[in-house]
């Protein structure tokens, strides 16, 4: 699903990704782990089609990067930092921007399914610029699957989010998983990466230092190992 090769970034004078390789099977959920400015969110940009590379290759779902921006777009669903939501547009209004923007069937009947998943069913005509941060990173994660998309890709979504939109998003995702969808996803609290994650990517330097199947490690091992990639490398 998720094809790359030789990528190379570099902002200035600073390298930040370097000739890497990384690969994504259609169904798979890969956590994609490092320290602080490895290279984790320059990644998940490029994917996105949000920033270009200075070389190498990019393929999603068979369609390159960033020639073939507009097709690959239609099959993601994104989630990063900042929620980049319209905050003069209620709660549903928003969904329903974005909905008609990927022409999603049955969209009012979608919007009252992911109101109800992301629970903010009771907040659906109130403007998103009355929420609070964790609100709405709430109402841009239900942004992210309302069109079903066949990859997602998630920056730290678990940021400003309180226990019980942290529980929501893991049952979000566990759905997405469950539906066989392909998920990236970035993260500091390896304990939330390793109940998710079928796979575990570690970038270091600008490439990928070490690749482990959830089923090769033990989810209480995944700190130790991830220490010792990291200081070996």
């Amino acid at each position: 699903m998720i094809k790359v090769r030789r990528l190379v970034k570099r902002y200035g004078s600073k390298p930040v990704l370097r000739g890497l390789d990384f690969d994504v099977l259609s169904g798979e959920f890969v956590a994609l782990l490092g320290p602080n400015g490895v290279g984790k969110t320059t990644l998940l940009r490029i994917l996105a089609s949000l920033s270009k590379p200075m070389s190498g290759e990019v393929f999603i779902a068979g369609f390159r990067l960033p020639s073939q921006a507009a097709a690959v777009r239609r099959r993601l669903g994104v989630v990063s930092h900042q929620p980049l939501l319209y905050g003069d547009l209620t709660a549903e209004e928003n969904l329903r921007f974005y909905g008609r923007m990927y022409s999603v069937s049955n969209l009012e009947n979608r919007i009252d399914k992911v109101l109800a998943l992301i629970g903010l069913s009771r907040r659906r005509r109130d403007l998103v610029r009355t929420f609070s941060r964790g609100m709405q990173q709430r109402l841009a994660i239900g942004r992210a699957v309302l069109h079903d998309p066949e990859v997602m890709l998630l920056d730290e979504p678990h940021t400003g989010l309180d226990q019980d939109a942290c529980a929501m998003l893991n049952h979000v995702l566990g759905e997405v998983a469950a539906r066989g969808r392909t998920v990236v996803m970035t993260s500091h609290d390896l304990s939330v990466a390793g109940n998710l994650a079928t796979r575990f990517d570690i970038l270091s330097h600008g490439k990928i230092a070490a690749s482990v199947q959830r089923s090769e490690i033990d989810p209480d091992g995944l700190m130790a190992y991830y220490r010792k990639i990291v200081n070996e490398v």
